[in-house]
């Protein structure tokens, strides 16, 4: 006889494609950390069948998920209750299940914000946004609030980039405009912060946003979100041109250990973390 459970806690995120995230090997290093018998399933889940997703997820008794490309916003109608921040961002990627109860947070912004307050404190600064999607509206909604003074946004959806300038105007003091990408971007002078927020260069070195890449110059600070990998073209790109950069890794990380706070009322480790993604992408220090 035995009072030993072997019933893990049960997490994971649902995206597609989800291959290249390297997010599962960072949050089961964190959970082993904290002495977690706890699992995250890295699932690819086709926009058609989110629902039945979640209701699996909800049949199993998941403590939650996490939500990437392209299910940040139609997870929306899924859901019993949002975050307030959430709400204003029109967003979610991270999902607490409580008592069959569906609870959207998100976490895109704040762990970006995290990252970024390493290099730079945002407030005063000018930003400029690649993408309108998901990812694009958390971070521009962080920002703002801050205290960045200029959040300019590119898209190649012209509407789309209006609906985050508006949102910006409604619920932040930052100032905001839209930028016009109907080819070759060129960075205009004196921007603080350039964000890719778009997927270009997931799972792809040579992939980069179609930018002039001589006016990068123009940019004090270049980051991306994309994860894998971690030295996407447009970094390797800024850096030839004297930019600082900043990788998504740092972003990842914070994310996950928001989230895990958030889903299990857990603190986990950044250091075992960091130290997990360096290993996989042979990050030296």
């Amino acid at each position: 006889m035995t009072d030993r459970s072997f019933r893990s806690i049960l997490t994971g995120s649902f995206s597609t494609p989800c291959a290249k995230n390297p997010t599962v090997a960072m949050m089961e290093a964190g959970y082993a950390k904290a002495g977690l018998d706890a699992r995250y399933i890295n699932c690819d889940v086709k926009p058609e069948h989110l629902a039945a997703a979640i209701a699996g997820a909800k049949a199993m008794e998941w403590a939650g998920f996490n939500c990437s490309i392209p299910h940040k916003i139609a997870v929306l109608d899924h859901l019993d209750s949002i975050a307030e921040s959430a709400r204003i961002i029109g967003a979610v990627n991270c999902v607490q299940i409580r008592d069959g109860k569906l609870t959207g947070n998100n976490t895109d912004g704040k762990g970006f914000l995290a990252s970024l307050r390493k290099l730079t404190d945002p407030k005063g600064k000018t930003i400029l946004i690649l993408g309108a999607g998901g990812a694009a509206r958390a971070i521009a909604v962080e920002l703002a609030l801050a205290g960045a003074q200029s959040i300019t946004v590119a898209n190649r959806s012209a509407d789309k980039a209006v609906s985050i300038a508006h949102l910006l105007e409604e619920n932040t003091a930052c100032e905001a405009k839209t930028l016009d990408w109907s080819g070759e971007l060129a960075v205009p002078e004196g921007v603080d912060v350039l964000i890719n927020a778009t997927s270009i260069g997931l799972g792809d070195p040579e992939a980069m946003p179609s930018l002039k890449s001589e006016t990068l110059v123009h940019a004090r600070i270049v980051a991306d979100v994309i994860p894998n990998p971690p030295m996407t073209k447009l970094l390797r790109s800024a850096k030839e041109q004297g930019c600082q950069t900043l990788d998504g890794l740092g972003m990842l990380v914070n994310q996950g250990i928001i989230g895990a706070e958030l889903v299990l009322g857990v603190k986990l480790s950044a250091e075992i973390m960091e130290k997990t993604l360096a290993v996989i992408f042979g990050v030296q220090d």
